[in-house]
C-alpha cells in the first residue's frame, strides 16, 4: 500500500490577472512551474524546530509544546499529497480516517484547505472510493495528488481518477457552475446525495479519464498537472489489472490535455505505451525551452522517457466548436532500462516478479538536459534504479545516443530530483540522500538518511530538506561537502515534499500539516 505514494471553470480567468493576484512567493503547484524543479528562492527559513508532543488521549499535538512552529493541523491517518500554498490558502490531499464532516464516515479520498496564516480549517473535497475496478483506489490511500493553482481555480486528479477544477474559496462563496452536482458526487453511487455546506468544495467541472477516456488505472491515480496557457496536461494513470498479467485499455491514452476553461478534451498522447505498461503510470509531466521552443516531458508507465510537442506553443486554445481531439507530436525517447543502452532488445516481462523499469518520478528540466530516476519497484522487493540525464535538444530516438551520464548507485527509487547552483540531489528508498555534479554526474557525498524514502527532496535557502518513512525530517546544508544541520524526530512518518512559500516551511507528515518558521502577518 505505501508504494502508493509513487504514485494533483466555465469562464476563463485571463493570465494577467491570475499573475496579478498571486502573490510572488507562494507554492502553487509541486515544484517550480513548468521545470518542476524541487527548489525554491525562499529566504530565511527554519534550521530547526520541535514538533512538539502528542496528546496519547486525542492523539492532537499540544501546540504549547512546539518550538520554532507556526501552527499543527490535523489531516487523516495516512497522507501523500504534497502541501500547494497559493493566493492566502494551504491545499493537502490526505484521507477520512480523522472525518471532518460527521456526515461522511469511511474510506474516502480528500483534500483538506486551511488559512495559510492561521492554519483554520477552510473546506474540504471529499471523494468516493473507486470500488467499480478492483485495486484501482487502494484502501486509505486517499488523494495523493497537489493540486496546481492558477488565480481562483486548483485543478487535481481525484482518487477516482477524474481531472477536476475546484473554486478555491470552496462554498463559501456559493455554488459556481457549470457543475452544481456537488451533494451526488460527494457520496457513492446509489446513495442519497448530500446538502453541500460552506466547508465543502464548489466544483466547477469534472473529466471523468475512467468513462471518457477509457482508462483503467492500478492502485492510486496520482498527477501533479501542468498548466500551459489555456492546456493542463495531465498523465492519466492507466496501467494493468489486478493480477498484473494484462494491461485491460491498451489503447486508453497516457496523457490527455484539457481546456482548463472547460474540462474538455482536446488532445492526447500517441506515445504507444499499449500493453508494455508494467504496473501503472504516476510521473507527472514537465516543459522546457529547447532552442526556443517549448517541449513537454513525461516518465512513462513502460519505462521510456518522453518528450513531446505541446498542443500549442504558447498554451492559447482557440473556440472553434466541434472540433475533434488532436494528437500530440512525439518529439523524442530514451528507453529507460539500463540494458537498452548496450543491446539491440529488451525483453520487457510483465508482474511483479519482472526485472523492468518503469518512470515513477516526475522529469526535470535543467539547462537543456532532462533528470530522471529510472527504476524497478521497491514495493516488489526489487533494488535496482538509475538516474540519467538525456540530452533534450536531439530529435528521434534517444536511447543510445542521448545519454550525457547515468548514475547507477541510486538503487531503487521514486524521487524527483532537486538541482540548484549545479548541484542534484536525489534520495533512493533504501534510505540515502546522493549529492551529485548536474554537469557531470560526479558524487561528492551520500548521506544515510533512513530507509524507507518515498518522497522528494526540496532545496531552498541554502539547505536540503527531506522526510522520511522513519519518521524523520532532516536539514543539511546545501554544498559539496557533507554537513547535517538537523535531525527531527517527527510523531509520524513522511511521504511527502516539504514546501516553501511567504518564509515559513511546511511539512506534512501522515496525520498532520505543520507550518514551520515564519514570522505572522497582519
Amino acid at each position: 500500500m505505501q508504494r502508493l505514494q509513487i504514485v494533483l471553470t466555465c469562464f476563463a480567468v485571463p493570465l494577467l490577472w491570475a499573475a496579478a493576484t498571486l502573490r510572488a512567493d507562494d507554492q502553487p503547484q509541486w515544484g517550480q512551474r513548468d521545470s518542476r524543479n524541487l527548489v525554491s528562492d525562499e529566504k530565511g527559513l527554519a534550521e530547526g524546530f520541535d514538533p512538539g508532543k502528542r496528546n496519547p488521549r486525542t492523539d492532537l499535538i499540544d501546540v504549547a509544546t512546539t518550538s520554532n512552529v507556526r501552527w499543527v493541523a490535523r489531516l487523516g491517518n495516512q497522507t501523500y499529497g504534497s502541501p500547494v500554498v497559493a493566493g492566502g490558502k494551504v491545499f493537502v490531499g490526505t484521507n477520512n480516517e480523522e472525518p471532518r464532516d460527521p456526515r461522511i464516515e469511511g474510506d474516502r479520498g480528500v483534500m483538506m484547505c486551511f488559512d495559510e496564516r492561521t492554519g483554520r480549517f477552510l473546506w474540504q473535497l471529499v471523494v468516493p472510493k473507486l470500488y467499480e475496478i478492483k485495486w484501482s483506489d487502494w484502501h486509505y490511500v486517499g488523494i495523493t495528488s497537489p493540486p496546481s493553482v492558477e488565480g481562483n481555480r486548483a485543478y487535481l486528479v481525484s482518487n477516482r481518477c477524474e481531472v477536476i477544477c475546484l473554486d478555491v474559496n470552496g462554498m463559501a462563496d456559493g455554488n459556481d457552475g457549470p457543475y452544481t452536482d456537488e451533494g451526488r458526487h460527494m457520496v457513492p453511487a446509489g446513495d442519497k446525495p448530500l446538502a453541500p455546506g460552506d466547508k465543502d468544495a464548489d466544483i466547477i467541472w469534472v473529466y471523468d479519464m475512467v468513462a471518457e477516456a477509457g482508462v483503467y488505472p492500478h492502485n492510486a491515480s496520482s498527477c501533479s498537472i501542468l498548466i500551459h496557457g489555456d492546456q493542463l496536461y495531465v498523465c492519466t494513470g492507466n496501467g494493468v489489472e489486478w493480477s498484473h498479467e494484462e494491461v485491460p485499455k491498451p489503447e486508453a491514452p497516457t496523457l490527455v490535455v484539457l481546456d482548463k476553461r472547460t474540462g474538455k478534451l482536446v488532445a492526447r498522447d500517441r506515445l504507444g505505451t499499449g500493453t508494455n505498461i508494467i504496473h501503472g503510470q504516476w510521473s507527472s509531466p514537465s516543459l522546457g525551452r529547447v532552442a526556443g521552443k517549448p517541449r513537454m516531458f513525461l516518465g512513462g508507465g513502460d519505462g521510456y522517457v518522453y518528450a513531446f510537442e505541446p498542443l500549442t506553443a504558447d498554451g492559447h486554445l482557440d473556440d472553434k466548436a466541434g472540433r475533434e481531439p488532436r494528437f500530440l507530436n512525439n518529439f523524442w525517447m530514451f528507453n529507460g532500462h539500463p540494458f537498452a543502452q548496450t543491446q539491440e532488445d529488451v525483453e520487457i516481462e510483465h508482474g511483479y516478479d519482472c526485472a523492468s523499469y518503469e518512470v515513477f518520478s516526475m522529469p526535470v528540466f535543467y539547462n537543456n538536459r532532462v533528470y530522471v530516476t529510472v527504476s524497478q519497484d521497491p514495493w516488489y522487493k526489487k533494488d535496482l534504479g538509475w538516474l540519467v540525464c538525456i540530452d533534450a535538444t536531439t530529435q528521434g530516438d534517444l536511447t543510445r545516443r542521448g545519454l550525457v551520464w547515468s548514475y547507477k548507485d541510486t538503487g531503487a527509487t521514486l524521487s524527483t530530483v532537486s538541482i540548484a547552483d549545479g548541484l542534484l540531489y536525489v534520495a533512493d528508498y533504501a534510505g540515502r540522500l546522493h549529492c551529485l555534479d548536474a554537469k557531470t554526474g560526479e558524487c561528492y557525498w551520500v548521506h544515510d538518511a533512513g530507509r524507507p524514502i518515498w518522497s522528494s527532496t526540496l532545496v531552498a535557502d541554502g539547505k536540503v530538506y527531506l522526510g522520511t518513512g522513519r519518521n524523520l525530517f532532516w536539514v543539511l546544508a546545501h554544498g559539496k561537502q557533507l554537513k547535517v544541520i538537523s535531525r527531527i524526530r517527527m510523531p509520524d512518518r513522511i511521504y511527502t515534499t516539504p514546501t516553501a512559500a511567504n518564509g515559513v516551511l511546511y511539512v506534512a507528515t501522515n496525520k498532520r500539516m505543520y507550518a514551520i518558521g515564519g514570522k505572522l502577518t497582519p
